[in-house]
């Protein structure tokens, strides 16, 4: 089945970061993470009309020796300037696509439609993955300014603003001021990455619409027991998600759709129909099908071999959407989870 695809999670600007040619196809596109899944012309080839683009910073570890990836994108641990510079790089580049015509920045949520009639151009909405880059949070309108419309505080490892899914912190006090001042320019709160007490006390001090850009259930990852339980969606997470009217974007990294994979192997992936039972669960847990739709997180940090079986490209998502076919969801429900529930998350507001 071939829908427009709307994708919620692409790691675009850190891919040619670390080497990619982004405009190549995916045999000629060089740097690290082969085989690649994902370039701007195998977007198009797949249908994915839009997507979030991320500004992805990591802070480099504090001990030698711990696994943390250096590049432009990494800035010493609580360096807010150094931060902000490596942010700032990647939102050049988002900006240098824009004005080559290569990709249409999306407005923030509630500032116009999003429709998939973007002519050559990607709809493109900026997406910060950890937020310290933003040295104050005064400084938010800087990015808002240059089209940050989503912000996820923190990372796996954390930021000044709040505790990151490896660990238990929570929202510190910038981070809570960081939050008042997203709600007051209109940014989207981004779940994926916070830790759980960190999501909790988001949600407990903003009322606003929140998103998940890409997660999967922690109910189907076992629980508690996996010791990267903080990563996934606790049940009461995505209920929550829902009842404000927010979307969980499913994550096709593989080792976040089945546990007990041999990360070692690459021949040892999980089958689409598994990608799909989070989907459902996420419609279980809401109690309607509108809440749920592509975060893929493809070449996030992975290579194509640790995507669903039989995924290797975005032109191979269209099997995600003949599986919902097959589970019998309807023409509307598709059209739904490939492009309408996100256009209708950032589309106007009422």
């Amino acid at each position: 089945m071939t829908q427009p695809l709307f994708d919620a999670h692409l790691d675009l600007a850190y891919l040619a970061e670390i080497g990619r040619d982004m405009h190549a196809e995916l045999d000629d596109c060089r740097g690290r993470l082969l085989p690649a899944a994902v370039t701007l012309p195998s977007l198009r080839a797949g249908s994915v009309r839009g997507c979030l683009g991320t500004i992805f910073t990591e802070a480099l570890a504090p001990t030698a020796g711990a696994d943390t990836e250096e590049g432009a994108f990494a800035y010493p641990l609580g360096d807010a300037a150094a931060a902000w510079r490596a942010g700032m790089r990647q939102l050049k580049l988002y900006h240098a696509w824009r004005d080559g015509g290569v990709i249409r920045l999306m407005p923030k949520r509630g500032m116009g439609g999003v429709s998939a009639d973007t002519g050559e151009a990607m709809l493109l909405g900026i997406l910060m993955e950890c937020a310290d880059p933003i040295e104050t949070p005064d400084q938010l309108g800087e990015w808002a300014e240059g089209g940050v419309i989503a912000i996820g505080m923190a990372w796996w490892r954390g930021s000044r603003y709040a505790g990151g899914n490896g660990h238990g912190a929570g929202l510190s006090a910038i981070g809570r001021e960081l939050a008042t001042r997203m709600d007051d320019l209109g940014i989207v709160h981004d779940l994926s990455h916070l830790s759980q007490v960190a999501t909790d006390e988001l949600l407990a001090h903003t009322d606003a619409a929140v998103i998940a850009s890409h997660s999967n259930c922690r109910a189907l990852l076992d629980g508690e027991r996996n010791k990267d339980w903080q990563r996934h969606l606790a049940d009461a997470t995505i209920a929550e998600i829902g009842r404000r009217g927010g979307v969980v974007g499913l994550n096709l990294v593989r080792n976040f759709i089945r546990t007990g994979l041999n990360r070692e192997d690459p021949t040892d992936r999980p089958e689409i129909a598994e990608a799909i039972r989070h989907v459902e669960h996420v419609c279980e847990v809401m109690g309607h099908r509108r809440g749920v739709g592509l975060g893929t997180d493809m070449d996030g940090g992975i290579r194509a071999t640790d995507l669903p079986r039989g995924i290797d490209t975005p032109r191979d998502l269209a099997k995600l959407l003949d599986a919902l076919v097959a589970a019998g969801w309807s023409d509307d429900e598709v059209r739904g989870f490939a492009w309408e529930n996100w256009a209708r998350f950032w589309g106007p507001v009422g």
